[in-house]
C-alpha cells in the first residue's frame, strides 16, 4: 500500500482542512526519478516530506495528526494510538472527516473516515468512536491526470460501514478487514515520543560503520534483553568493555548526538527493509546539519531506499530546505488563528530559488518572528538592571 494523499477536516487548533499530499506536484524530469518513488504510469511520490516552521507554528501537531491518521488505517485501535491527543479538544458532536486516498494492487482507494468524541452518561469519561465511513475504488487505467486520480464516482463506493455488524469495534476502521483480505498495510515508524527524551529506542547490535560514522571512538554496542532486564556491552578502542543494564546510563559514555543517531538511523533501516513511513519531530536535535543532511539524502537514494520508505520530518533549520531540489516536498508551518500548512510549490513557482533564503527573508510571510516582537523583546532587555 503507498499513500497519495490525506486531508483531515474539523481538527482542533486548525484553521482550515489540513491536506497533506505525497504525489510529487510539479513536473517530474529523469533526474528526479531517482529521488522519487513511481507509482503507477507517471504518477510519484516524494519519499521525503518536510514541515519548516517557526515555535509553535504547529509543525508537532501536525506529524501527530498524520501520525493518527496512519494508524487508523494500519488496523490500530483509535483510541489506543499515542497521537490521539491531537483530538482531546474535540467537542462532543464536534466532528473529525479523515480522507485517505492510497494505491494498492492497480486500484486507486479514497477511505473517507467520520470520527466524534462519544461521552459516557455515567462517568462522565470519554472515547473516540467511528460514526461513518465509506471506501471507494478504481482501477488506474481509468487515471488519465493528477488531477482525476482523486476524483471518484458514486458508481465507485465499494465498502460502507455497517454499525449494525457485531464484529466492528466502533474505533476500527473498515481497513482492518481490507488490509486482511489484500495483505496490505505498512510499517509506520513513529519516533514523535522521543523529542523530548533522547534515550535509545532500537536494541541490538549496531553496525560497525554506523557507529564511526557517529563516533569514531566505540569499536562496538551490542544491546539485548533479557525478560525484564538489559543487557549492554559498550566498547571503546584501546579501553575495557564497559557493560550496563540500564538504557538511561548510557548517556554517561555517549554523547546526546550519538545516541540519537543510533535510534533514528536505525528506525531508518527498519523503514528500507519495510518499504514504510519514519515521523521524525524537530530532526536537528542533537545533530549538526551534515547528520541530518546525511539521513535525507539516503531517503532519497535509489540504491539505498530500495522499498521506497518516507521520511517525514519537521524542522526549525532551515538550511536543510536547501537539500531539497523539489519545492512541493516542503510544506511552510504557520499558526494565523489555527494552524495552516501550505505546500511550497503553491507559493513559490521556481525550483532554482535557494530556499533557506527565501523562507528566512520572510518572503512567504510569518516563517520569522515579527519585526514588532523583536523590537518589544529588545526594549523589555534594555531596561532591565
Amino acid at each position: 500500500m503507498k499513500l497519495l494523499k490525506i486531508t483531515m477536516e474539523g481538527l482542533p487548533h486548525f484553521k482550515d482542512i489540513l491536506d497533506i499530499d505525497f504525489v510529487a506536484r510539479q513536473r517530474v524530469d529523469d533526474e528526479d526519478k531517482e529521488r522519487l518513488c513511481n507509482v503507477f504510469s507517471t504518477i510519484y511520490v516524494n519519499q521525503v516530506i518536510s514541515f519548516v516552521g517557526i515555535n509553535a507554528s504547529g509543525k508537532t501537531t501536525i506529524l501527530k495528526a498524520l501520525s493518527f491518521a496512519m494508524k487508523m488505517l494500519n488496523n490500530e485501535s483509535i483510541n489506543n494510538i499515542p497521537s490521539k491527543e491531537v483530538l482531546n479538544d474535540l467537542e462532543k458532536n464536534q466532528k473529525v472527516i479523515i480522507t485517505a486516498y492510497f494505491y494498492n494492487k492497480d486500484f486507486i482507494h479514497k477511505l473517507e473516515t467520520c470520527i466524534e468524541k462519544k461521552v459516557n452518561d455515567i462517568d462522565e469519561s470519554e472515547k473516540l468512536v467511528i460514526t461513518d465511513e465509506n471506501l471507494w475504488s478504481k482501477e488506474i487505467c481509468k487515471v488519465k491526470t493528477k488531477k482525476s486520480m482523486f476524483d471518484f464516482q458514486e458508481t465507485d463506493l465499494k465498502e460502507k460501514r455497517n454499525q449494525d455488524e457485531q464484529y466492528l469495534m466502533e474505533d476500527i476502521s473498515i481497513m482492518v478487514a481490507i488490509n486482511k483480505k489484500n495483505n496490505s498495510g505498512y510499517l509506520v515508524r513513529d519516533m514523535l515520543v522521543w523529542t523530548d527524551h533522547n534515550m535509545l529506542s532500537v536494541l541490538g547490535k549496531f553496525p560497525k560503520e554506523l557507529l564511526t560514522f557517529l563516533d569514531s571512538s566505540i569499536e562496538y554496542l551490542e544491546c539485548s534483553r533479557h525478560e525484564k532486564e538489559v543487557d549492554i556491552r559498550l566498547k571503546f578502542y584501546g579501553k575495557e568493555e564497559i557493560a550496563i543494564n540500564n538504557i538511561q546510563t548510557l548517556e554517561t559514555y555517549l554523547s546526546s548526538g550519538t545516541i540519537k543517531g543510533l535510534s533514528v538511523f536505525m528506525s531508518a533501516v527498519f523503514a528500507f527493509n519495510e518499504g514504510g513511513y519514519l515521523l521524525i519531530d524537530e530532526i536537528e536535535n542533537h545533530f549538526n546539519r551534515e547528520i541530518v543532511a546525511t539521513l535525507i539524502r539516503l531517503f532519497m537514494d535509489a540504491k539505498v531506499n530500495k522499498n521506497h520508505a518516507t521520511l517525514l520530518f519537521s524542522t526549525h533549520y532551515s538550511e536543510l530546505l536547501n537539500e531539497f531540489d523539489r519545492n512541493d516536498s516542503i510544506y511552510i508551518v504557520r499558526n494565523r488563528e489555527g494552524i495552516i500548512a501550505e505546500n511550497l510549490a503553491n507559493a513559490l513557482k521556481r525550483n532554482d530559488m535557494k530556499k533557506s533564503e527565501v523562507y528566512d527573508s520572510d518572503y512567504l510571510g510569518g516563517t520569522v518572528p515579527s519585526y514588532e516582537a523583536y523590537m518589544a523583546l529588545k526594549k523589555v532587555l534594555i531596561r532591565i538592571k
